[in-house]
């Protein structure tokens, strides 16, 4: 079992700056690749940013591609979710998840998941 736990969410305005977290335990962290989603009221579960498990080969949405990075401490099995030049759109909880292989790119690859945590950016 893998468990999951992020940090770092809250409120920020417009064009602010956030830091995400997700701590991993339970397995060997580096035999997982990661990912970051979100989801917005309404709206369906959006992959954010994804990173391998090894090389840390990243995958960015569009809609953030420039403003987010990820990345991964293996020693610390932890991994990060940088967010600038926030705006009122990027609203959503954000969870992380843990997926068995190199990468993952699809929402069913992904195994284990954390509770989420909430960004709000307001206007």
């Amino acid at each position: 079992q893998v468990q999951l736990v992020e940090s770092g969410g809250g409120l920020v305005q417009d064009g602010g700056s956030l830091r995400l977290s997700c701590a991993v335990s339970g397995r060997t962290f580096s035999r997982y690749a990661m990912g970051w989603f979100r989801q917005a009221p309404g709206l369906e579960r959006e992959l954010v940013a994804r990173i391998s498990r090894s090389d840390g080969t990243t995958y960015y949405a569009d809609s953030v591609k420039g403003r987010f990075t990820i990345s991964r401490d293996n020693a610390k099995n932890t991994v990060y979710l940088q967010m600038n030049s926030l705006k009122p759109e990027d609203t959503a909880v954000y969870y992380c998840a843990a997926a068995p292989g190199y990468s993952a790119g699809y929402y069913y690859q992904y195994e284990y998941w954390g509770q989420g945590t909430q960004v709000t950016v307001s206007s």
